[in-house]
């Protein structure tokens, strides 16, 4: 006998291949029929009581220089020149910093806004409108110190490759509130990719359809959206109708969850031709909306991805992850300096960020919406090594005592949390880990974040790795 076809004649082969198919035989007398493939993306509803229905991610891609933002430290304003004691740089290591460098404090004023007295410096003022609503995390840490590493652990949880990224953790826990639009959009603007890359919003080992699906506020919100010239919609309809009937019976032989994936997919993908361009047409705002935000129709940008943002939670998606390019202040040019450039790009971030909070509010989404405001870490109290000589002022990677601020969804308002020494190098006060703030994160969306798990290589995987613990004391 040919020994191609012996080892084909498999124990599963025969099952699923014999003259009556056992299997599918087996299957049919327990239940009737094929059991359809189940929605990986049909709405769920979370273990506990959630506060959050949906997340809003707003991320600074580069890590804003918190010192000059959020974390007012007037001792090392007055020390600004002097060297940094010894005692404080000890089995320190930083990007592109070597020696003693010399302490540097803000050149920004600050001022206390809101019943809570959050400080804010002057680079954000439109934010001082809404300072009541936040709470500042004053002491975040990370394990960390360069962009694409500390970007994958803040938002997979691990600094390497191949983990799922938070907002698709949250799909597989949540589903879908939105039967039209993804579970999980990614809007990138200033024309740069995080340095962690497309993996912040992979799926990881989870099935595909819970991947980031990234939205373009500029032409076609989804690359091949549209339908291609010569195949009219009716025709495309007919091609993925068949498409999912061969999926169909491939589940039913085989059960594999990917194959389900494929048909929400497809489905999905159909649906959105004419969902998404809807949702992603700004001009269906009113003048005074577009105004508040700073958008432009049109355009790409930080504002536009704002309302955009709002438009989607408004439709249901789950979570949108907002990446903005351009906050990594070294100092090695007058855009990255502290003073002028640092206003420069503030004047892109301060007012779609209120706006969105406002207009939050206006529409009754602010309470069930969390909002989350980061960078992946800090700015070093003294100046950057490679510019230290130089007119330009700027800060270099700092992974411990930065700040994060939430608002919505059973946050505290107006409220600071931890603190930092006098010059700012050290958490004297409540560390906030980044697996802290993951906790914290899907405990306001309903989870336990050691029991949202999988199985995978032998083990089970969760977003916080095997740390994190929920900041309590942040919650209203």
């Amino acid at each position: 006998m040919n020994p191609l076809s012996l080892q084909q004649r498999t124990r599963r082969h025969f099952l699923g291949a014999g003259s009556l198919g056992l299997g599918a035989l087996a299957l049919s007398t327990m239940t009737g029929r094929a059991a359809p493939p189940v929605d990986p993306l049909a709405p769920k509803s979370p273990p506990f009581a959630a506060k959050a229905k949906r997340v809003i991610y707003l991320h600074m891609s580069g890590s804003p220089p918190h010192l000059d933002l959020f974390s007012y430290k007037p001792e090392l304003v007055k020390r600004t020149g002097q060297d940094v004691p010894e005692s404080l740089l000890k089995g320190k290591r930083f990007a592109f910093t070597s020696g003693v460098p010399k302490l540097l404090g803000t050149p920004r004023t600050f001022k206390q806004y809101g019943p809570g007295g959050v400080w804010m410096s002057d680079a954000v003022p439109k934010l001082h409108e809404v300072a009541g609503d936040l709470t500042v995390i004053q002491s975040m840490k990370t394990d960390e110190f360069n962009h694409a590493p500390a970007e994958l652990l803040l938002f997979t949880g691990s600094p390497r490759q191949g983990r799922p990224g938070m907002g698709s953790w949250v799909t597989y826990g949540l589903g879908s509130e939105s039967q039209n639009l993804p579970g999980f959009v990614v809007l990138i603007s200033s024309g740069v990719q995080p340095s962690g890359g497309a993996n912040c919003w992979s799926s990881g080992f989870l099935p595909s359809v819970y991947q980031g699906v990234q939205c373009r506020s500029k032409g076609d919100p989804v690359l091949y959206v549209s339908d291609p010239p010569g195949m009219p919609r009716d025709l495309r309809k007919d091609t993925i109708d068949a498409i999912n009937d061969l999926n169909a019976l491939q589940a039913g032989e085989l059960g594999h969850p990917e194959t389900a994936t494929r048909i929400a997919q497809y489905e999905l993908a159909f649906r959105m031709q004419t969902s998404v361009p809807e949702v992603m047409d700004i001009n269906r705002e009113t003048k005074q909306t577009l105004e508040a935000y700073g958008a432009q129709p049109g355009g790409a940008s930080f504002a536009n991805n704002c309302l955009l943002a709002r438009r989607l939670v408004e439709k249901g998606v789950r979570f949108v992850q907002l990446f903005d390019w351009g906050w990594d202040f070294h100092g090695t040019n007058p855009a990255e300096d502290i003073r002028g450039g640092l206003t420069t790009k503030c004047a892109t971030m301060d007012k779609p960020v209120a706006a969105l909070i406002k207009d939050l509010k206006r529409l009754g989404l602010f309470d069930d919406t969390l909002i989350v405001w980061s960078g992946e870490f800090g700015r070093t109290p003294f100046r950057e090594g490679r510019t230290a000589g130089g007119s330009v002022l700027g800060r270099d990677h700092y992974p411990d005592g930065f700040c994060v601020w939430l608002a919505g969804a059973g946050i505290k308002r107006g409220f600071h949390y931890g603190a930092t020494d006098d010059l700012g190098f050290t958490t004297t006060e409540n560390p906030v880990h980044v697996h802290d703030l993951q906790a914290t994160i899907l405990h306001q969306l309903g989870f336990d974040h050691t029991q949202l798990t999988t199985r995978f290589q032998g083990r089970d995987y969760r977003l916080t790795d095997v740390h994190g613990k929920v900041v309590k004391d942040v919650l209203a």
